[in-house]
């Protein structure tokens, strides 16, 4: 009898990982579930280009799932070594483009979405961070982000992009001091009391 899907949520993703690589197909379902929304959203962020994303996305998960069959558990988690090949990847595709990055301007659909103002609000201020983030030196960009919009805690995040932690907080500090100095002057356009 095959464990239901249900049955399988609960499990850590190590353990998921395990039964993948044992040849458990439902693990790799819910691993995927699990896994695949947040590393799309992180490459969105770093690349600004949803299709670019999504082709960066579904190439992290092919390597994870080739990785299984050697998959140690009590090392680094599942998601960090995702998030690490995805940091990895869109570097990768940065630095081949050599172009300046913009960042996915479009909200993600929400199923209790808010009124039209309050999403014309949402958006003026996404677009405006987006465009803050872009001006970012790449290696800021992408700890802000891990940090502050994926919620990584910063060791996973010295996991993911191979630095130390005091690098992650120096990076993440001097990144969001970038981004108030980048957007002081925006404050009542976008919506906030100044």
């Amino acid at each position: 009898m095959e464990p239901l899907d249900a049955d399988l949520d609960q499990l850590q993703d190590d353990a998921l990982m395990v039964l993948f690589a044992n040849g458990e197909p439902a693990a790799a379902r819910v691993l995927t579930a699990r896994l695949l929304p947040r590393a799309l959203s992180h490459a969105a962020r770093v690349l600004g280009d949803r299709a670019e994303a999504e082709d960066v996305a579904q190439e992290a998960m092919l390597r994870l799932w080739r990785a299984a069959a050697n998959w140690q558990s009590g090392g680094a988690k599942p998601s960090t070594w995702l998030y690490k090949v995805v940091a990895n990847l869109t570097v990768d595709r940065l630095r081949r483009s050599g172009r300046a990055v913009g960042l996915d301007e479009s909200a993600e659909p929400e199923d209790d979405r808010p009124g039209a103002e309050e999403q014309m609000v949402q958006a003026g201020r996404m677009a405006a961070l987006d465009a803050a983030l872009a001006r970012l030196p790449e290696r800021q960009r992408q700890a802000v982000v891990l940090r502050h919009i994926e919620g990584l805690a910063n060791p996973e995040i010295a996991d993911a992009l191979e630095i130390s932690v005091e690098a992650v907080e120096s990076l993440t500090a001097r990144g969001k001091r970038a981004l108030a100095q980048a957007l002081a002057g925006q404050k009542e356009a976008l919506g906030y009391d100044t």
